[in-house]
């Protein structure tokens, strides 16, 4: 009787050291948060290069820091750090024309790009333009949003939407009208180079700007 009882408190111990362990029918780790994120971006491949087709919409840094919403234009012409904003500050804006960062969210060393994208170079934009050649930016624009019949084609599938800007005083401009994208390339110590679209030119305008003014992102995959 004694030997069975013992038996029987092995059987058990070993049962519940078992059930101590890790489930193999279960991931042991979760998903790191950029991999879920990078699932999620709508891409289009332009010649050797794949963009993302959508204005980015993070408000985490690739380490899962995030990035502070500023809306006060006070608050927001003082920044010498990352930040972003919707136009106008309207959350329904979001989930079309994505978010509006300063130039420092896209330099921060955490990274703004989700994981196996970075922020495209102005060298990388003028490979994109050069690729698409005449016509560019009716290419890049999409074919619906823009004032006064500056819809474009969007035979790149690039779908450039006007989502306006953020100047340095915290101020809202030209929504419907003009499209605004950073470049990785900074100018000098307060400027910073960008790519624009507008309802009535016919060029994708390169130029540079302050770092604080908020504009919207594109991604490439590395």
């Amino acid at each position: 009787m004694k030997k069975l009882k013992i038996t029987t408190l092995l059987f058990c111990l070993i049962l519940v050291i078992n059930s101590c362990g890790p489930d193999k029918d279960k991931p042991e780790t979760q998903p790191p948060v950029d991999s879920v994120i990078v699932s999620k971006l709508e891409e289009v491949t332009i010649g050797n290069q794949v963009w993302t087709s959508k204005n980015l919409d993070v408000s985490t840094y690739r380490n899962g820091d995030d990035i502070p919403l500023v809306e006060d234009a006070e608050k927001w012409k003082n920044l010498t750090t990352g930040a972003w904003c919707y136009y106008e500050n309207k959350t329904g804006k979001g989930s079309t024309y994505g978010k509006l960062y300063n130039w420092y969210a896209v330099n921060d060393p955490r990274g703004l790009a989700p994981k196996g994208y970075h922020i495209p170079s102005d060298a990388e934009w003028s490979i994109l333009t050069t690729y698409l050649g005449t016509d560019a930016a009716a290419k890049m624009k999409s074919t619906t949003g823009w004032n006064e019949d500056g819809n474009g084609n969007n035979t790149s599938g690039f779908a450039g939407l006007p989502g306006g800007c953020r100047n340095y005083f915290g101020n809202f401009y030209y929504f419907g009208a003009v499209g605004y994208w950073w470049s990785s390339s900074e100018f000098s110590t307060d400027n910073a180079w960008y790519r624009n679209l507008s309802n009535n030119d016919g060029d994708v305008f390169s130029y540079y700007t302050n770092k604080l003014d908020g504009f919207s992102v594109r991604c490439l995959r590395d």
